[in-house]
């Protein structure tokens, strides 16, 4: 357990492939809003509907993409995916540089990366559980995880600086760069990928599209996760913008607080919680601390509602925000393995698949619904009730470690599910 593990040169190259990735979309994040307020001249109801649409259409357009990708060797379907949200950013400064940049086109840009994230993970879910052994599938999430978090830390304030020091799109530049840096990282990996098994199926069908979500709710273990991921995040991004309306507008933070409180707290708690994964379930076991940890990252959101004006009320928000983020930190690299363990190898691609689009689903549902409930109460009254509501979520996780058992969870949920490619 001592020193750092060595996963290999092909993991480095689809690690450093995923880090320039995060760190692009970090500087990147926010851009889209910006680019329509200050240049389209959008107003509230366009931004918030430039928002949602790219993660909810992006989530329905990706459907089909489970089924399609599973059956096709992976490496060259992240890449493909990388090509597109290169090119498809890429067309923002080209649009904006010849002075047609329009709303419409940022809209189409946002729903095909959605739907492009969706598949490129689905892919590299699949393609990280060919590459490494089990126990070594910890190790890597957790890398990511840190990754993750450390390019949510520092990427946006870099990107915010980069944008009023060389304008508007420059980060939408650095963000299309490095979905181009990311494929070239892909392409380097090298070795073969063995083709995926055809079936006998001729074609795709319409009920292999829920192929996914059968084999999920078919899982003792999947099932309970999927439930309690889309509640948790549902709930938690739900009181994000409504966090914002609190702090910015009742209590009157300033811009600058507010961004401290929530962002430099969330990517140190992130950081932390990732590395604390590996060497607390090395002590005290994988699932022990997933529910843990799972259990405590629930505990801390009630406490937004109490928050007051002033460097005591930034000080509660950020301290409530590093327990919290810690917490996720730690659960996240956890959820990702268990994820793929409990997966059978030939569904791993149509399993992912399904999860983004349910959690994303959620969220955008959530967010909607309690948009509706602040206007009919307050926006404190509504983070109170997110924070009632998670207090239950761990209800919602599996009990039991079911790691020592199969990953087929039984009879095929789908006797159809058999496709060609």
């Amino acid at each position: 357990m001592t020193g750092r593990r060595t996963l290999g040169r092909q993991f480095g190259w689809l690690w450093a492939a995923f880090a320039v990735s995060s760190y692009g979309t970090g500087l990147g994040f926010g851009a889209f809003s910006v680019l329509a307020i200050l240049v389209l001249h959008s107003g509230p109801t366009q931004v918030a509907v430039l928002a949602a649409s790219g993660r909810a259409v992006g989530s329905l357009i990706a459907v089909p993409l489970g089924p399609w990708v599973e059956f096709r060797r992976k490496r060259p379907v992240m890449i493909a995916m990388d090509l597109t949200r290169f090119a498809a950013l890429l067309s923002i400064p080209v649009a904006y540089a010849l002075g047609g940049l329009t709303f419409a086109q940022l809209l189409l840009v946002s729903i095909t990366v959605a739907a492009a994230n969706i598949a490129f993970n689905a892919a590299s879910g699949a393609y990280l559980k060919s590459l490494i052994p089990p126990e070594d599938l910890l190790v890597a999430n957790a890398r990511f995880e840190s990754t993750t978090w450390t390019s949510t830390m520092l990427g946006p304030p870099l990107g915010g600086a980069a944008m009023g020091l060389l304008g508007p799109v420059t980060t939408v530049v650095a963000d299309a760069t490095s979905y181009l840096l990311s494929a070239l990282g892909i392409r380097a990996i090298g070795g073969t990928e063995p083709h995926p098994d055809h079936s006998s199926a001729p074609r795709l069908r319409a009920g292999d599209l829920l192929d996914g979500w059968r084999y999920i709710l078919a899982h003792p273990t999947l099932r309970p996760l999927l439930l309690n991921a889309m509640t948790v995040n549902g709930l938690i991004m739900a009181s994000e913008p409504l966090l914002a309306v609190l702090l910015l507008g009742r209590l009157g933070f300033a811009p600058w607080q507010f961004a401290l409180a929530l962002a430099a707290s969330s990517g140190a708690g992130g950081f932390v919680g990732s590395r604390l994964a590996r060497p607390l379930s090395a002590r005290f076991g994988q699932h022990r601390v997933l529910l843990t940890s799972g259990t405590l990252r629930a505990c801390w959101p009630i406490g937004l509602a109490f928050v007051g004006p002033g460097v005591p009320g930034m000080l509660l928000v950020a301290a409530l925000q590093l327990g919290m983020v810690t917490c996720i930190g730690v659960f996240n690299p956890l959820l990702a393995t268990a994820r793929l363990t409990q997966t059978a190898p030939d569904r791993v691609a149509r399993t992912l698949t399904a999860w983004s689009i349910s959690t994303s689903a959620a969220i955008a549902l959530t967010t909607a619904a309690w948009g509706w409930v602040a206007a009919a109460t307050t926006p404190r009254t509504a983070i109170a009730l997110a924070g009632v509501l998670l207090l239950a979520s761990p209800l919602l996780l599996p009990r039991r470690d079911r790691t020592s058992h199969t990953t087929d969870p039984g009879k095929d949920p789908s006797p159809s599910s058999t496709l060609s490619a």
